[in-house]
């Protein structure tokens, strides 16, 4: 399902996704940031995600389309290698405040929080293992 609008809210901190059907979402950047699809991210499979930290204030600092099937946004702390799909961005919209919860809870197993810096949270980036 492909949003027929979006707006960058930079104030709010939020991604505004229309669609068709009429529903609007409020996607908060800190969530799309902390479950960005991006390798970084998630790893190069299951149980290799790296728990994301410290992102409460990351701004989405540009935002363009891939081809007619995903965004790529470039995030204000240089993460820009998520490709954010139609079909995943609208996956968040129906299910952010599980997938939230569910982010809470592993930052609570971790014994970390929002605010804990990424290089005290640990987890690695792909060039230097």
């Amino acid at each position: 399902m492909i949003p027929t609008n979006i707006v960058v809210h930079q104030q709010s901190k939020v991604l505004e996704l229309t669609y068709d059907n009429g529903n609007t979402y409020r996607l908060p950047f800190e969530l799309l940031r902390v479950v960005s699809p991006s390798a970084e991210v998630q790893g190069h499979g299951p149980g290799q995600e790296t728990l994301q930290t410290g992102k409460r204030e990351v701004l989405i600092a540009n935002i363009e389309p891939v081809g007619h099937y995903a965004l790529k946004p470039s995030f204000s702390d240089g993460h820009d290698s998520g490709l954010y799909t139609w079909d995943y961005l609208h996956f968040l919209c129906e299910n952010h405040e599980q997938i939230w919860k569910d982010h809470l809870d592993k930052l609570a197993a971790a014994g970390v929080d929002r605010d804990t810096p990424m290089n005290v949270a640990g987890g690695h980036s792909c060039g230097s293992h």
